[in-house]
C-alpha cells in the first residue's frame, strides 16, 4: 500500500487530484481541447468611446479584411440581446448606446485568431457614434443620483441619537480601489455545434447553468438544447462567475449561425478592457464612541462604482452592509449603500464578495478611534468584539441573526501569544524612535465572514455518484474547480463514506447534462454544499449494499462498517471487500449509482427590510502584520505575517493552509499595489496589462510567513465539521495596510492619525506622510 494511500481520507492533507498535471503541463484547460475540424475563431471589436450614440458600423469595412468569414452585430442575435444575469439591463453587443470604452460592438470571425483580431482591431474606422457626456467615478454619479439598483438602507437602534449624546463624535471621508481578478487562464470559451439544433460549450466559467440559461436565450432556445462543460479553470475569483457569459452567448451564437465551431479567447489587454473586477468604494462616516474606544454610534454612505450595468452589484452592496460590523457589535448604526452607475466596465463578483469592502471601513474607523484616544488599535478593536453571551445583548448582528459560534477571543489569544504581539510591539517603538527614515508598523487584524449566498435559494447542490463493478467510483458534481482543490475534497468525501482510499475515487468535469439548474462556485459554498451533496448520494449507495453485506457475512446491517476498502462488522470479524460486495450487488441488481442532493437548512433573508438569517454559520480569523516603509520613496514591505485562521474541522489541512496563504497575499495585493486608473476624460483605463497593474509577486509576500489552522470543530451540521476557507482569510490582508498606516503614524506626533487610502502605493504613502 502506498504512503498516500494508507492515510486517513477526510481530515487529511492529500495532495491536490490535479498536481500532478500541473505540474508537469498536461492539466487540460478550455484553450488545450484539440480542435474539431474547420474550428474558426473569433475577436471582439470595441467601442472607442466612454459613453456615446452608436449611429452605424461599417460592415463592409471588416469583412474585406483578410480571413474574415463573418461579422456579427447586435441585430443578428436571434433571441434576447442581454448577458446580465439577474438585470437584463447588459447588452451582449452595444446595440443603441456606447457605455464604456472598451464595450463589445461586434464579433468578428475568421480563419485564425490573428486574423480576426487583426480585423477587429479596426473598431476605430468602422464605429460612427456621437459622443456623449460621461460619468467615470462614483462620486460623479452618486451626485448625478445615477444608480443601477435603488440605494439600499440597514437600520439598527437610533444612530442619529447616539452621535448627539456621544462623548466623542468625528467624521471621515475614505476610500479604496478595485481589484482586477487577473486569473491566469483569461476568458474563454468553445462552442461546437452538434445535431438537432444543439451545442456544446466548453466554457472557463464558475457558473456552467448560468451560462447555459443565457446562450439558450441568446439564440431563443430551450436549456436542453446547449451543454456546457468545465473541466478546470486557471483561477476565477468571482470574475468568471457572471461575466464568462458574454462569451459563451458570442461563440455560441457565432457557431449556431456559421454551423462550424467557434473559439473566442480574449488576450489580457481586451480582458481587461471588457471586464470588470471588484467594486471600489467611496465613504462618509460619522462615529461615535466612549472614552474607552466603544462605538456607541455610526452612521455610513458606502458608495460603490458599479459600471455601466448591475450585474451583481446588488447582492454585494447586500454583503457589503451586512460585513460592515466584521467582528464588532455595534449598537446604533445607520448604512446607506449606493451602487453607482459610471460609463465603464461593469464591475463584478471578485472574492469576498462586497465583504471585504464592509469590513474594511469599521477597521479604518476602529483604528482612527485608537489613535485621537492613544490606544493600541487591538485594545480597541477587543473592546468592541461581539460577545457570545446572549443575556450582555451583544451578540446580534445589526441584519438581525445572533452571532452563535463566536470563537473570536481564544483564537485571537492564540496567535497574540505565538506571534509574540506585545513584545514586537514595545520593540517597534523603540525602534522608530532610533530610526529617523525607516519606520516600522504592526497590526492585528480580525474577520468574521458569513458563510453562504446571501440569496437563499442558491444554496442548494446536487451531485452524482457511481459505482463500477470494479469497485472503483465516478463522482460528478455542480461545482466548478478553479485550482482551489474542491474536486479533491468532494473525492475525499465520498472515500470516506464509502470506506475506500482516495485513488479508487475519481472526480468528473461540470456538466450541465449530469447535474442540472447548479449554483455558481462561489461565496466560499463550494465544498460545504457540493460535499454534501456527494455524500448524500453516496450514503443511498452504500444503504442499498448493506442488507445484501449482511446477508453475506451473517451480521445485522447496523452493525456493519465501510473502511479501508472492506465491509465488517468491526475489527477481528469476517469481512468482504468492497469491490467483491460490488460485483455481487450487480449480479443481485441492485443499483449501484445514486444522485444527491442538498440545501443548506435554517436560512431565512427579508431582501426588502435587510433582516434574516443569511448565513448557516461564520468563519474567523486573525492576522498579525509587521512592515517597514522608507519614508522617503514611500516604499514598504511586508516583514512578517502570523495568521490563525478558522477552517473547523478541516477536510484537507495542506489545501486550507495554501488557500489562507494565497488569500492573504491577494488581500494585502488589493490594499499595497494594486492601482486601477482611469483616464479622467476619456475613460479609458490605463492599467490594462501586467506592465501597468501590478499584482504581488513572490518578492511581495511577506518574508516570513507563519500560518496555522485554529482547531475547533464547526458547530454548525457543515461537511464533516469543516469551514469554508475560499474568501474569509482575504480579509487578513486588512493587516498589511494597518501595519503601513502604523509606521506612517510613527512619523507624527502623539495620536496622529494619517489619512492613506488604498491602496497603500508608495505614492498614497508619501500623501499621507504629507
Amino acid at each position: 500500500m502506498s504512503r498516500r494511500e494508507a492515510l486517513p481520507v477526510v481530515g487529511a492533507s492529500h495532495r491536490h487530484e490535479s498536481a500532478h498535471l500541473h505540474v508537469s503541463g498536461e492539466a487540460r484547460y478550455t484553450d488545450d481541447i484539440p480542435e474539431a475540424q474547420g474550428t474558426l475563431h473569433a475577436a471582439l471589436g470595441l467601442s472607442p468611446l466612454a459613453h456615446g450614440r452608436l449611429l452605424g458600423i461599417d460592415v463592409e469595412l471588416i469583412r474585406r479584411q483578410p480571413g474574415v468569414l463573418a461579422v456579427f452585430t447586435a441585430a443578428d442575435i436571434p433571441g434576447e440581446n442581454n448577458c446580465g444575469p439577474l438585470i437584463h439591463d447588459d447588452p451582449i453587443l452595444a446595440a443603441d448606446e456606447l457605455r464604456y470604452l472598451g464595450q463589445p460592438v461586434f464579433l468578428v470571425i475568421a480563419s485564425e485568431r490573428s486574423l480576426a483580431r487583426r480585423a477587429a482591431a479596426l473598431a476605430k474606422q468602422a464605429i460612427q457614434a456621437e459622443p456623449l457626456p460621461a460619468l467615470l467615478t462614483a462620486c460623479q454619479a452618486h451626485a448625478a443620483g445615477q444608480y443601477v439598483v435603488p440605494p439600499m438602507h440597514l437600520n439598527r437602534g437610533d444612530a442619529a441619537a447616539a452621535l448627539a449624546a456621544a462623548p466623542h463624535c468625528f467624521e471621515g471621508e475614505w476610500s479604496v480601489g478595485g481589484q482586477e481578478q487577473f486569473y491566469l487562464e483569461g476568458q474563454i470559451s468553445y462552442a461546437l455545434p452538434q445535431e438537432d439544433r444543439s451545442l456544446l460549450l466548453h466554457c472557463s466559467t464558475q457558473h456552467p447553468s448560468e451560462m447555459q440559461q443565457l446562450v439558450a436565450h441568446a439564440l431563443g432556445w430551450a436549456s436542453h438544447q446547449v451543454q456546457v462543460q468545465c473541466r478546470r479553470m486557471g483561477g476565477g475569483f468571482g470574475g468568471k462567475e457572471s461575466q464568462s457569459a458574454q462569451f459563451a452567448c458570442l461563440s455560441a451564437l457565432a457557431a449556431n449561425q456559421l454551423g462550424r465551431p467557434v473559439k473566442l479567447r480574449l488576450d489580457r489587454d481586451d480582458d481587461f478592457m471588457i471586464t470588470g473586477r471588484r467594486h471600489g468604494f467611496d465613504y462618509r462616516w460619522r462615529v461615535g464612541h466612549d472614552d474607552e474606544g466603544r462605538i456607541l454610534g455610526a452612521e455610513i454612505d458606502l458608495i460603490a462604482n458599479c459600471g455601466h450595468s448591475a450585474d451583481l452589484s446588488a447582492p454585494v452592496m447586500t454583503r457589503a452592509l451586512c460585513h460592515f460590523d466584521n467582528a464588532y457589535w455595534l449598537p446604533n448604526v445607520a448604512m446607506h449603500g449606493y451602487c453607482a452607475k459610471t460609463n465603464t466596465q461593469s464591475n463584478t463578483a471578485f472574492r469576498g464578495f462586497g465583504g471585504p469592502q464592509g469590513a474594511l471601513a469599521i477597521e479604518m474607523i476602529l483604528d482612527s478611534v485608537a489613535r485621537r484616544l492613544g490606544l493600541d488599535p487591538l485594545l480597541v478593536r477587543q473592546r468592541n468584539f461581539y460577545h457570545s453571551d446572549p443575556a450582555r445583548g451583544q451578540d446580534l448582528t445589526p441584519y438581525g441573526q445572533p452571532v452563535e459560534d463566536n470563537i473570536l477571543q481564544p483564537l485571537t489569544d492564540q496567535l497574540l501569544a505565538s506571534s509574540g504581539y506585545y513584545t514586537r510591539r514595545r520593540e517597534i517603538a523603540a525602534w522608530n524612535a532610533a530610526s529617523p527614515v525607516l519606520k516600522r508598523g504592526l497590526a492585528l487584524t480580525p474577520v468574521k465572514f458569513g458563510i453562504s449566498f446571501n440569496v437563499v435559494h442558491l444554496n442548494q447542490a446536487g451531485a452524482l455518484v457511481h459505482v463500477y463493478t470494479d469497485g472503483s467510483v465516478l463522482v460528478n458534481h455542480g461545482g466548478t474547480e478553479m485550482g482551489q482543490g474542491l474536486n479533491t475534497k468532494v473525492a475525499q468525501v465520498v472515500a470516506q463514506e464509502l470506506g475506500l482510499s482516495l485513488d479508487q475515487v475519481r472526480a468528473t468535469a461540470t456538466d450541465t447534462q449530469k447535474i442540472a439548474n447548479t449554483s455558481a462556485t462561489a461565496a466560499s459554498t463550494g465544498s460545504d454544499l457540493n460535499g454534501k451533496a456527494a455524500q448524500d448520494a453516496a450514503a443511498r449507495i452504500k444503504a442499498r449494499l448493506l442488507p445484501l453485506a449482511a446477508e453475506l457475512l451473517g451480521a445485522a446491517p447496523e452493525s456493519l462498517q465501510f473502511a479501508e476498502g472492506q465491509v465488517s462488522a468491526g475489527a477481528g470479524s469476517v469481512s468482504i471487500s468492497f469491490k467483491e460486495l460490488v460485483a455481487k450487488a450487480y449480479l443481485r441488481r441492485i443499483q449501484l449509482w445514486s444522485e444527491g442532493f442538498y440545501a443548506t437548512p435554517g436560512l431565512h433573508w427579508d431582501r426588502a427590510k435587510l433582516q434574516g438569517k443569511p448565513f448557516f454559520y461564520y468563519a474567523y480569523g486573525a492576522a498579525v502584520a509587521e512592515v517597514i516603509v522608507d519614508t522617503l520613496s514611500g516604499e514598504s514591505r511586508i516583514l512578517r505575517a502570523d495568521v490563525l485562521h478558522d477552517a473547523g474541522q478541516s477536510l484537507n489541512p495542506a489545501l486550507d493552509i495554501g488557500q489562507v496563504e494565497g488569500a492573504f497575499v491577494q488581500g494585502a495585493g488589493w490594499l499595497t499595489t494594486e492601482e486601477l486608473v482611469w483616464h479622467p476624460s476619456s475613460g479609458k483605463l490605463s492599467t490594462h496589462a501586467p506592465s501597468t497593474y501590478k499584482i504581488p509577486t513572490a518578492n511581495d509576500s511577506p518574508l516570513d510567513m507563519r500560518v496555522a489552522l485554529f482547531d475547533a470543530p464547526n458547530r454548525a451540521d457543515s461537511i464533516h465539521r469543516s469551514k469554508a476557507v475560499g474568501e474569509p482569510p482575504l480579509l487578513l490582508g486588512f493587516a498589511a495596510l494597518l501595519a503601513i498606516k502604523d509606521a506612517v503614524a510613527a512619523c507624527g506626533p502623539e495620536r496622529h492619525d494619517p489619512l492613506l487610502l488604498a491602496p497603500a502605493t508608495a505614492e498614497a504613502v508619501l500623501k499621507a506622510l504629507g
